[in-house]
């Protein structure tokens, strides 16, 4: 029976959905049609199945040949069905054995050639693949990043002739297996020595690290905000594993390449204030990753925060919250994770001066109100810390703080053994605590409740901000080895809440 059938896989968000190749050969006029919900690209894979079958001296039926991509209500876009295609067309005249093919799942772009080019999203394939235990054939370009996930067969192919000549047991084609080392290296970041003075900013930042909290620093130009970001990922916790799979597996569906060496240090993002509301959170006809995405289980860094186009910020409440960004089109809705850090940067006025003793601010108060105001209050509410970052003198500038600078492996020591005590006690970082968890672990006296409760009642606080204030109060608490909230604790978070009516 001139039938075939090959596995391969689609691209759905940071899924890939099986799909079953189908190739069917009968009599009547030559022709080769492709069904199943097929992209534009999907649909020139015709002719190039067409050249590279003929260029590898392989026959192309003179046939009536149907290609069924199954489901047929999932939509199939870009080249990876060129080789399952190929395979199944070649397997249907029975110029290639089909009886071992359903042990495979085969991915790639052909050339008119033959040749294998590299698809995107071979991470997400590689783990769903494990799971049905199936050996993965797709580009050799493909197959270090697909080896990331353990206990997967690889197969990198460079052209079709190998992989027929493989299925023919003419020839052997190795599985790919590499050594991941558990080692982060991370002597390439950017290190906190490098910053002189700003111990109580590099405190604020410690702080949110250790607790994965919100930041907004808050100074005149050129007092080191941008340089202090830049060097968090310094101080983070390295990512586990399947926390380096998910963000590796939304760089692989975006065509960022994955650097093996540091594929578990946090990402860092840091978007122009041009950015789109799409650029920022994803979108387009055919959904992709935005920076919220990109920067899962990492920073994002929003430098200048009111040049933002106001109704670009205003799409980060709801990322901010859930650690996810939905997005729905007509025939389908696709979901991308989004549990990122952010820290921001803003000046204190339009012409960055105000405050600053060794400048003249010349904004009048209307200037510096719509300029303050292009932050909203809710988007302002969800962050955790908010910190003023004033200009050094010159002496700190030339020679450092008194004792030296701590470079970030010491204070990343100390993060770790912070985080580690949320991670012990409730196994998540103190800012995901929900509601429930923090009536339990962040108990504080009656004395010290009604001094929060005056603090939120003369700043204006929301609900939220409380919820906030506490969950930073349990963070420090940890990095002090504390079991319980005391004063100080308390009275320091709330001196990260005081420019809530500054800013606005």
């Amino acid at each position: 029976m001139s039938l075939a059938t090959i596995y391969s896989r689609s691209c759905a968000g940071i899924n890939a959905p099986l799909v079953t190749v189908e190739a069917h050969l009968a009599n009547g006029l030559p022709s080769l049609n492709i069904v199943g919900l097929p992209e534009a690209a999907v649909k020139e894979s015709k002719d190039r199945v067409r050249s590279a079958i003929i260029n590898c001296q392989f026959e192309f039926p003179a046939k009536r040949i149907t290609i069924n991509l199954a489901p047929a209500d999932l939509p199939k876009e870009g080249g990876r069905f060129d080789l399952p295609i190929a395979l199944s067309i070649l397997a249907a005249s029975g110029q290639i054995p089909k009886d071992t093919l359903l042990n495979y799942e085969f991915l790639g772009e052909l050339s008119l050639g033959g040749q294998l080019r590299p698809i995107q999203g071979a991470l997400p394939c590689a783990i769903a693949c494990q799971s049905d235990k199936r050996t993965l054939c797709l580009p050799e370009h493909n197959q270090e990043e697909a080896s990331l996930i353990s206990n997967v067969e690889i197969l990198g192919i460079k052209h079709l002739l190998d992989i027929c000549a493989h299925i023919r047991g003419k020839q052997t084609i190795l599985s790919y297996s590499q050594s991941i080392t558990s080692k982060i290296e991370t002597t390439s970041l950017a290190d906190f020595s490098d910053v002189h003075g700003q111990q109580h900013v590099k405190r604020a930042l410690e702080i949110a690290a250790s607790g994965n909290h919100s930041l907004l620093m808050l100074g005149p130009p050129g007092t080191g905000k941008s340089m202090l970001a830049s060097r968090l990922p310094s101080i983070m916790p390295a990512l586990n594993e399947r926390e380096a799979v998910e963000t590796a597996s939304v760089y692989s569906i975006s065509y960022h390449p994955i650097n093996i060496a540091h594929w578990r240090i946090p990402p860092y993002r840091s978007p122009h204030h041009t950015a789109s509301a799409v650029a920022l959170v994803g979108g387009g006809s055919h959904p992709k990753p935005g920076e919220v995405s990109l920067a899962h289980n990492g920073v994002l860094f929003l430098d200048e925060l009111p040049e933002f186009d106001r109704n670009v910020l205003e799409v980060l409440r709801e990322p901010i919250e859930n650690g996810k960004i939905s997005i729905s089109r007509a025939n389908h809705q696709t979901e991308f994770p989004a549990r990122f850090q952010l820290i921001a940067a803003m000046n204190p006025c339009p012409c960055g001066y105000l405050g600053d003793p060794s400048q003249r601010c010349q904004c009048t108060p209307t200037q510096i109100t719509r300029y303050r105001h292009k932050i909203s209050g809710p988007l302002l509410d969800r962050i955790d810390m908010h910190i003023e970052v004033p200009r050094i003198s010159s002496d700190v500038l030339r020679k450092g703080s008194t004792g030296g600078e701590e470079s970030s492996h010491i204070i990343a020591q100390r993060v770790c053994k912070s985080r580690l005590q949320a991670i012990k006690r409730q196994g998540q970082p103190n800012h995901l605590l929900s509601t429930p968890q923090i009536k339990q672990h962040c108990r504080i006296s009656d004395d010290d409740h009604t001094l929060l409760e005056h603090a939120i009642e003369k700043l204006g606080l929301s609900h939220r901000a409380y919820h906030r204030i506490l969950r930073v109060s349990r963070t420090i608490a940890d990095m002090d080895a504390q079991t319980n909230i005391q004063r100080h604790h308390l009275t320091e978070a709330l001196s990260y809440r005081r420019m809530d009516k500054a800013v606005m």
